[in-house]
């Protein structure tokens, strides 16, 4: 059975704020829900605090909260943030 748009993002804010924003909060940073385009799977969010301009953001976006994201809601595909350019990261190794 698949969920309706509202459970979906109803599941996406509380992974949001159960599993992300702990991690976050570490280091005074925060992430906010903009969209989720189901037809994709891609959830577009905001970093808030010190995430935004960080120099780690792309890093934390991917190994962080894309990760916690991808296990909670199994609907989601990819994380993007607004205003994190990733293409600036690469994984070592990558040629």
């Amino acid at each position: 059975m698949s969920r309706s748009p509202s459970e979906i993002e109803e599941a996406i804010k509380n992974a949001l704020t159960e599993r992300v924003a702990p991690m976050l909060a570490f280091h005074k940073g925060g992430a906010e829900y903009v969209s989720f385009d189901a037809e994709s799977g891609i959830l577009t969010i905001r970093f808030t605090g010190t995430c935004v301009g960080c120099p780690m953001s792309t890093l934390t976006l991917k190994s962080g909260v894309e990760a916690e994201m991808l296990e909670a809601v199994p609907e989601i595909q990819e994380v993007h943030a607004e205003g994190v350019d990733e293409d600036e990261f690469e994984f070592i190794g990558e040629e």
